[in-house]
């Protein structure tokens, strides 16, 4: 990258952020259109997901999933609640049911699918972030 004047780096980190911000925000309404075809409410996606993921000795709790997914406690007792009435959950484990695996299978298949178009995408907007903020660190070093 030439050399650049201390609100050219300012400006070039800004607009690599956004960029980075778009697309990531790309996602998340693909994230939420699927869920919705799916016949959930994304944070249920969400919520399934995390629940599915906790590591190998976490214990999927409320307490957990509210941690997962940052929400209050209330937040998430409600979304288990709805989860639990749609079939997709079981409240006394907080485990997913077979529906629930079913669903959540699908859409991690389609969301796999969408990282690997975007992925590459994204890996290059997090290396412009690093040199554009590394720019503007020396900038502010001088």
């Amino acid at each position: 990258m030439a050399q650049m004047s201390k609100d050219q780096a300012e400006r070039h980190l800004l607009q690599v952020l956004a960029e980075f911000r778009h697309q990531l925000r790309s996602f998340l309404q693909f994230s939420e259109r699927a869920a919705h075809r799916a016949n959930l409410h994304p944070q249920q996606h969400q919520l399934l997901l995390q629940v599915a993921g906790a590591p190998q000795g976490a214990v999927a709790s409320i307490a957990y999933a509210a941690w997962r997914l940052g929400l209050r406690h209330n937040s998430t007792v409600e979304l288990v609640d709805r989860s639990v009435a749609q079939g997709l959950l079981d409240r006394t484990s907080l485990e997913i049911t077979v529906k629930g695996r079913r669903i959540l299978k699908k859409l991690s298949q389609n969301h796999a699918r969408e990282l690997r178009e975007l992925g590459p995408f994204l890996i290059r907007s997090l290396r412009r972030i690093e040199r554009a903020d590394r720019a503007r660190t020396r900038q502010r070093a001088r």
